[in-house]
């Protein structure tokens, strides 16, 4: 073969050769077709996250409402988080300090963080799932809902407690349920109410002081109002009788935790609604102290919900009254906050005897009864045929 023959060979061979460096010709329509199919895919993938996403801010908003109820009103899930963490990490804290002030306060976020994870029983196992960011924006969305419900709860008393003083003790210059600034000390029956339990604000010195802010009456979360208790009257004795048992408590805790009609039994002994007895929620010591936080609040004279009221912290006063319930000194005081929350069990929800149902006491109720009555009859007609 000559030369010139084996060249012609050879290009008509890398003439059929395919050309991998080039395209196979598409329709416009068809890659039209085909792109459209991928973005509406993507835009359906997109569609789904923000929908997940949407049902999760959902889910932990409402979730949040539970905690200024039930759990802390003021401290920050960070801070329970982190208590936890660090007892995990490093032990008990009477390890590491022997600041009692340090450990008391250590030991209140730990009660906060046991509190926080009955409420909640699924948000421990998911701070161990999430990565930080996720953690930080759920973190965020329960706190997004925890300050909604304290918004709500605070603007529903602030109407409902105008009524209730309206109501029971008619004062001469009636409350109004949209205004505040003629409440707090300015108020007769409001600074009765507010007024330091080891005071007489009956007694003119004793008004004109807190009212002229001296420095012999200073109103602060280290007095308990007269209106934490029964009667609004106190024993100067024995301080703790009829403590956290007013009338006006019950109410602001019926109004929270049942519903604002529920507040016309409060002298009562419960309203029946027994039903409601094993309510997790409702029962909680710490929500007690979260309700007479809130009247505090509503009786008071400031506008907007802070933590500082002159001389009057509330995070302090939050503090004093869960310490009441849950730092006792020994076991008398323990028996003592059993009967307290057993008599708010019974004063909000009523009595509860379905353990006293036994097959006796059933057997002479109309249902079995009748049941018995119409077998007699089937019985009786049968053997007359």
């Amino acid at each position: 073969m000559s030369a010139s023959g084996a060249d012609n060979q050879v290009g008509s061979q890398a003439l059929s050769l395919p050309d991998l460096s080039g395209v196979v010709p598409t329709s416009t329509e068809a890659r039209a077709k085909r792109r459209i199919a991928a973005l509406e895919e993507e835009l359906e993938n997109m569609r789904q996250e923000r929908g997940i996403k949407q049902r999760k801010t959902t889910y932990y908003v409402a979730q949040g409402r539970a905690i200024r109820r039930m759990v802390v009103l003021y401290t920050s899930l960070e801070d329970l988080v982190a208590e936890n963490d660090h007892r995990y990490k490093e032990g008990s804290p009477e390890d590491n300090t022997t600041d009692s002030f340090l450990l008391f306060r250590q030991d209140r976020l730990q009660r906060g963080y046991i509190v926080l994870a009955q409420v909640l029983p699924w948000l421990h196992a998911k701070l161990g799932q999430l990565d930080i960011d996720e953690c930080q924006d759920m973190l965020k969305q329960l706190k997004r809902g925890a300050d909604a419900a304290r918004g709500d709860d605070t603007s529903t008393l602030k109407d409902l407690v105008a009524s209730w003083v309206n109501q029971d003790f008619r004062p001469s210059s009636l409350l109004k349920s949209d205004d505040k600034q003629m409440r707090g000390f300015v108020h007769n029956i409001c600074g009765n109410l507010l007024c330091p339990s080891e005071w007489d604000w009956g007694d003119n010195t004793v008004k004109a002081g807190i009212r002229d802010r001296m420095v012999d009456y200073i109103v602060s979360e280290n007095s308990w109002p007269l209106f934490l208790y029964e009667k609004y009257m106190v024993n100067y004795g024995n301080l703790k009788q009829g403590l956290f048992k007013s009338k006006i408590l019950v109410q602001a805790f019926k109004a929270i935790f049942t519903s604002p009609s529920s507040t016309r039994e409060a002298d009562g002994d419960g309203d029946g609604a027994d039903i409601l007895e094993n309510n997790r929620r409702a029962r909680r010591q710490l929500n007690q102290a979260k309700v007479k936080t809130c009247v505090h609040f509503a009786l008071s004279n400031i506008s907007s919900w802070r933590t500082i009221d002159g001389d009057f912290d509330y995070e302090g006063f939050w503090n004093n009254m869960v310490d009441f319930f849950e730092d006792v000194p020994g076991p008398v005081a323990q028996r003592r906050v059993n009967l307290l929350l057993e008599w708010w069990t019974r004063k909000v929800f009523g009595n509860n005897h379905r353990q006293d149902l036994t097959p006796e006491v059933i057997s002479h109720m109309s249902v079995t009864a009748l049941a018995q009555q119409r077998k007699e009859l089937e019985d009786a007609i049968f053997d007359s045929e």
